[in-house]
């Protein structure tokens, strides 16, 4: 797991595309585990860092926010760049988490 400015927070690669998918799940689910096992009600990913996103990367987001919905929890992105809050707004994938932040 890594962590961010944003408390706790789950950090994709600089590019969530289909290459690097696996490993992001990988992580995320071990991030979501720990977070369930804590009783926590909010998984935050820090997009930060994250420059390029594609179909796959979407799709990961989206696998991410049900298996926290699965686990009673919201999820929150944070420090989106604008690049990928633009694609989260064209695709209306941005109504789907609980907020999206810069």
């Amino acid at each position: 797991m890594h962590m961010s400015n944003c408390v706790d927070a789950l950090i994709p690669p600089s590019k969530l595309i289909a290459e690097t998918r696996a490993e992001f799940r990988r992580a995320a689910l071990e991030h979501l585990s720990s977070a369930a096992i804590r009783g926590e009600t909010r998984v935050t990913v820090d997009l930060s860092g994250t420059t390029e996103v594609d179909a796959s990367g979407l799709g990961i987001l989206l696998f991410v926010h049900g298996k926290a919905k699965e686990n009673g929890m919201t999820t929150h992105l944070c420090r989106v760049p604008e690049p990928v809050r633009a694609l989260l707004e064209l695709t209306k994938l941005n109504h789907i988490f609980d907020e999206v932040s810069s």
